[in-house]
């Protein structure tokens, strides 16, 4: 039996990201609570289509941001992205490939899990 945050294939939630540190709670994980009122729950591996896109919707995740300990991100880097952005990226051909593993089960409210694995990193 699996304690404690579950992934979208309900197995224990995998850390997204530790390069830069990701996660709401930048504990590495796309875990969530009732402060996380963006529930950043997809682990996406970020691609240039996908940080332009959401540069164009006035969150530019590419720039560095020292005063809140943000590097910038750039391709390949993994971050744990808001479950809403991601689906409007998805919505226009843009998303970003996702590590379901690490993927917070709260992302299924947003997501569906077929569309999900269809954008995964690894066959499931």
């Amino acid at each position: 039996m699996t304690h404690g945050p579950k992934n979208v294939l309900g197995t224990a939630l995998q850390p997204c990201g530790l390069d830069p540190v990701t996660g709401f709670y930048r504990d590495g994980c796309c875990n969530t609570g009732p402060e996380d009122a963006g529930s950043h729950t997809v682990c996406a591996v970020m691609t240039e289509p996908f940080l332009a896109y959401t540069r164009s919707k006035g969150n530019d995740l590419s720039q560095p941001r020292p005063e809140f300990g943000f590097p910038g991100l750039t391709t390949g880097d993994r971050w744990c992205v808001c479950a809403a952005r991601w689906e409007e990226a998805r919505r226009v051909g843009l998303a970003p490939p996702v590590d379901l593993a690490a993927t917070h089960e709260r992302a299924l409210d947003v997501c569906a899990l077929a569309t999900l694995k269809a954008h995964a990193l690894h066959t499931v």
